[in-house]
């Protein structure tokens, strides 16, 4: 769930619920090519101003926006939600509370031509949980291995 809160994909909700894009200040170039409703751009302008927050406010009106903005929808979260899309960090996490070894990855293959490569990688925590998954990147790859293994480890907890 934190790593959901603090992802680029939510800060992005937050900026538009916000309408944040009405209120950057861009460029003539950033303008013309859609600045105002870039991803990237948004949510970095709501860490910029929750930064301005706590730099004008302190940390008490940084944290009243947090808590009313950013964690708004916590209460709508749930831990095996498919709102969470960061599975590499939803392992660690989830080994780290079972007192489980860290994740280990390995690119067990690369195929095709350089500008089309497919990569089979291995995820495993100790010697019993292993995934593997394929993917066009190394990270794509390592978050649906790392998505079964969050799996198997949830259904074992159960």
């Amino acid at each position: 769930m934190k790593a959901y809160l603090v992802s680029a994909a939510h800060l992005y909700d937050v900026a538009q619920t916000l309408g944040l894009g009405d209120y950057l200040l861009l460029g003539r170039g950033e303008e013309m090519s859609g600045g105002r409703e870039k991803r990237a751009l948004l949510a970095d302008a709501v860490e910029a101003l929750i930064a301005a927050l706590y730099l004008d406010g302190g940390m008490d009106a940084a944290r009243a926006f947090v808590q009313r903005r950013v964690l708004a929808r916590l209460s709508l979260l749930d831990a095996a939600s498919e709102e969470i899309t960061d599975y590499k960090s939803a392992l660690q996490d989830m080994a780290r509370a079972l007192k489980l070894p860290l994740p280990k990855y390995s690119i067990l293959e690369e195929r095709g031509p350089e500008h089309a490569k497919t990569f089979l990688v291995e995820v495993s925590v100790g010697r019993e949980c292993r995934g593997s998954a394929e993917g066009c990147s190394k990270k794509s790859a390592g978050q649906q291995a790392a998505r079964q293994v969050l799996q198997q480890l949830t259904e074992f907890g159960r």
